[in-house]
């Protein structure tokens, strides 16, 4: 049976109006609504996306927790920011692969937002010896590296994202076959998705059948760290 979705129009309308007022008064005056239409929505999806995951990504954790489990928080890190507006005007969720704790592993992460939804998969910005992992395993087999890339469910589904550098890494040469991949700094896939799609029943069932079309890219990239996936 189709599981309907815990996400609501309600989320997307408070995201919009948190965007307009942006400061802390008006959140606090608003805190109850967030919890109702923003927070518990996002832990029940987070809840349903379990189950599916530990079956077709069991290296993948779902965690739901108010804090410090797959939702991301709303506060804003200002710190070494210009900008000083306290909140983010999105709902972001992180599932991390279970090796996360000991080396920034390849993940998944869900963005709500009213002008973008997405499902992204890979490493974005990636620690240096990963990226430097991940260069060598495509260097030592591209062929596997594009077939990767190139699977063709994935490539329906996704199109690579991030930024790469203006020149060759070090120890490439700029003539290299791979030389546009090995340019990278990020190693993400992204696949849109309409605040339809979000809303409708199946929501879950749509972002696990994505991830899975990931998988090609999950599996470089994890091989190329040595961790499973």
């Amino acid at each position: 049976m189709t599981q309907a979705s815990p996400i609501g129009p309600e989320l997307f309308e408070f995201l919009d109006d948190l965007t307009r007022h942006n400061d802390r008064d008006w959140f606090h005056a608003n805190k109850q609504r967030y919890e109702c239409d923003v927070r518990e929505p996002a832990l029940a999806l987070i809840e349903q996306l379990g189950p599916p995951l530990r079956r077709s990504a069991p290296m993948l954790s779902a965690i739901v927790k108010r804090s410090g489990g797959s939702l991301m928080r709303i506060h804003r890190d200002t710190r070494f920011s210009k900008d000083k507006t306290p909140y983010k005007t999105n709902v972001g969720i992180s599932i991390r692969h279970q090796a996360d704790d000991n080396i920034h592993a390849p993940g998944v992460y869900i963005h709500l937002a009213c002008d973008e939804c997405l499902v992204a998969a890979g490493c974005w910005r990636p620690h240096r010896e990963t990226l430097a992992a991940i260069r060598r395993a495509i260097d030592d087999d591209p062929t596997a590296w594009r077939r990767a890339r190139d699977q063709k469910k994935f490539r329906q589904s996704f199109h690579l994202s991030g930024e790469s550098l203006k020149t060759s890494p070090r120890d490439y040469s700029i003539d290299h076959p791979q030389i546009e991949d090995l340019r990278r700094i990020d190693f993400i896939a992204v696949a849109n998705l309409t605040q339809q799609e979000i809303t409708s029943a199946g929501a879950a069932a749509k972002m696990v059948g994505l991830i899975r079309d990931a998988k090609p890219l999950m599996q470089f990239l994890c091989s190329a760290i040595d961790v499973p996936y």
